[in-house]
């Protein structure tokens, strides 16, 4: 059993790091996990990682087994698969999910892990936390048959949104971004693309997911009467105008907000945050989710991935990093 493993950290705003972390004897209601793969969340993952959180968030915006404090140094991450080397009999030599950041090797209660169906490849499974967003935000949307729809914001969380709502009956799907190159995610994932100005309208619900006040204003636009804007950007420290005025009003049109952090009100009496993570993990049963891994790693080089991915250097929906035995 490995008595340390490595971890990333980002030691200052900007800048991260490779730190030698130690690594506790599991007790018998915990287990050990060795990485297979983890993801960054291209979006909230780069906004952490330049500093961006706020004060007022600091506490809001803790990840489940993150260590230290924003804005650094901090250990930060939360899409992370594994194998159980040691623990219980029925979890021993399973490929798991797990909320834990970019580390080699970690401890966690055995109730933190959640074994991945046999029919979803672990290179798939760091999905499942970026999955399980769009899940609790279709919950909160509640789409029903027949209607017409708009994703606007190609990136991991709307192009996740998009690829479940495909699977629904008789509804309209469009996903809407300003990047023609999203055209061909969209297709994959079988739903139409449009550039916002040739996105269709009438739509009686929009996701929005581009974490930009063009997009959101556009989102309004795009509502029939009475229609809904399911908001699931996060801003982090922007400050973002919203454009009330016109017909906001007589058109009687709704912004909700939709976040992870708490199961949806429509089904909190009935699921639990286990639930909502299995129910996710059984979607990625589908290879269509591929379409969203656009870039792959080596752990040792997440210092100089890092910063590319929070410039938009490297461009990427979730960009996978990688591990080897040795790592550890």
């Amino acid at each position: 059993m490995p008595r340390v493993a490595c971890a990333f950290w980002l030691s200052v705003s900007g800048q991260g790091e490779i730190r030698t972390v130690p690594v506790p004897e599991p007790r018998d209601d915990e287990v050990l996990v060795r990485t297979v793969c983890s993801g960054v969340s291209r979006g909230t993952e780069t906004l952490v990682f330049r500093g961006g959180v706020p004060e007022s968030q600091h506490t809001v915006m803790r990840a489940p087994y993150q260590e230290g404090d924003f804005p650094a140094p901090v250990k930060y991450g939360y899409l992370n698969v594994g194998v159980v080397e040691q623990g219980p009999s029925a979890l021993l030599g399973r490929t798991v999910f797990c909320l834990y950041p970019h580390q080699t090797h970690y401890v966690v209660p055995a109730s933190a892990v959640t074994p991945v169906p046999d029919s979803v490849p672990a290179s798939r499974a760091v999905l499942a936390g970026t999955v399980e967003t769009a899940v609790n935000a279709l919950w909160d949307a509640a789409p029903l048959v027949g209607d017409r729809i708009a994703v606007v914001g190609a990136g991991m969380v709307g192009c996740s949104v998009a690829a479940v709502l495909a699977r629904f009956p008789g509804v309209r799907v469009q996903l809407v971004d300003a990047d023609p190159a999203r055209a061909a995610t969209a297709e994959a994932l079988g739903v139409d693309f449009a550039l916002p100005q040739d996105a269709l309208g009438d739509c009686d619900l929009v996701v929005h997911a581009s974490a930009s006040e063009q997009g959101l204003a556009r989102s309004l636009e795009l509502l029939a009467p009475e229609g809904t804007v399911i908001e699931l950007s996060w801003y982090g420290d922007r400050q973002v105008s919203l454009p009330l005025g016109e017909a906001f009003h007589s058109r009687r049109l709704v912004v909700r907000s939709s976040q992870v952090g708490a199961v949806s009100p429509a089904r909190r009496a009935r699921r639990t945050f286990a639930d909502r993570l299995a129910l996710a993990l059984d979607l990625l049963a589908d290879p269509a989710f591929d379409a969203l891994i656009t870039g792959e790693s080596a752990f040792e080089d997440l210092p100089r991935v890092m910063p590319r991915l929070a410039s938009g250097d490297l461009p990427a929906l979730c960009h996978r990093i990688r591990y080897t035995p040795a790592d550890g």
